[in-house]
């Protein structure tokens, strides 16, 4: 017999009832998935979301950085990625050996690790930042001197947020975001004169100047559905534009550029969801666990707690 999406989001549901648990859905993951989660959003936001509620078993529908910190905020929880070949280009590209190695260089330079970056990452990092908070947790910082990573474009909007920092950027950022170029923009507001820019940090400095916001997903999403504005250009990933749709049916959105998708995101679906809540109680959800040592945990926990002490 073949289900329908509302037939395998019944069984998620009766699923989560019976065996005790909490999904979490990033906001980039498709619009059947947001709709059998328990919570939707940012991945730090879903994180910290999970480490409050009483369920034993979390499913993560995201990336494995995003389980990884779901993991380190609630180390006695079961946690498992929906899909276990999901991955982050940006969360990465860099190794824990070459921070390490900049940091002898530059010792009294405090490094400053995005959200978007491994656990083993983060164990050679002084502070975390997400998207949304990256500007204040800088400010706060009474260290001048800065190395801000792993994302060049995020770290670019920052610097010219925080003039009075020394901060040192390396080549690297989300490949996705990157992609989008200045001559779509031209484009876009060409096809809707009337609509606002919104484009996320990670877009590279000549896409995000152009905009009439600049933000985090959330960030983003808040701003289009507070605006009296009826129509906006959606600069980050394409889902975006489509749940805003579903928010607000009585504006209309548009997608910066069709370049703007995920890939890894799009790894995961309903039915990778649904497997993985059906395995739960069972050997074959083994593969999906996020098992992480507890020294690993202590030591990338550091810098999240640094984040959280200076206001993050």
């Amino acid at each position: 017999m073949i289900k329908t999406v509302r037939n395998i989001q019944e069984e998620i549901n009766e699923l989560k009832s019976q065996k005790d648990i909490c999904i979490l859905a990033h906001s980039y993951q498709g619009h059947e998935i947001l709709e059998a989660a328990d919570f939707t959003g940012d991945s730090y936001k879903l994180s910290v979301d999970a480490s409050k509620v009483s369920n034993k078993n979390i499913v993560f529908a995201g990336v494995h950085f995003m389980a990884e910190t779901a993991k380190m905020l609630s180390p006695e929880k079961n946690v498992y990625l929906a899909n276990t070949f999901a991955g982050c280009p940006m969360a990465e590209q860099m190794e824990p050996e070459m921070i390490s190695a900049l940091k002898a260089k530059e010792p009294d330079r405090k490094v400053v690790a995005y959200i978007n970056t491994t656990a083993a990452l983060k164990t050679v990092c002084d502070v975390c930042v997400t998207s949304s908070s990256a500007v204040k947790i800088v400010s706060a910082m009474p260290e001048k001197k800065l190395l801000f990573i792993p994302d060049c474009n995020l770290g670019t909007f920052v610097k010219k947020a925080c003039p009075d920092k020394d901060i040192m950027l390396l080549n690297g950022g989300c490949p996705v975001h990157a992609a989008v170029r200045p001559e779509e923009v031209k484009i876009a507001k060409e096809a809707h004169p009337n609509a606002l820019l919104l484009v996320h940090p990670e877009c590279i400095p000549a896409v995000s100047e152009q905009a009439d916001y600049v933000g985090s997903t959330s960030g983003i999403m808040e701003f289009a559905k507070k605006s009296n504005a009826k129509e906006f250009i959606i600069g980050t990933e394409i889902s975006i534009a489509e749940h805003l749709q579903f928010s607000c049916p009585d504006k209309r959105f548009y997608v910066l550029s069709k370049k703007i998708v995920c890939p890894n995101m799009k790894l995961t679906t309903l039915m990778d969801v649904y497997r993985v809540c059906k395995a739960i109680g069972t050997d074959e959800a083994a593969e999906n666990e996020i098992i992480m040592e507890p020294e690993l945990i202590e030591k990338a926990k550091v810098c999240i707690n640094e984040m959280l002490r200076l206001g993050g």
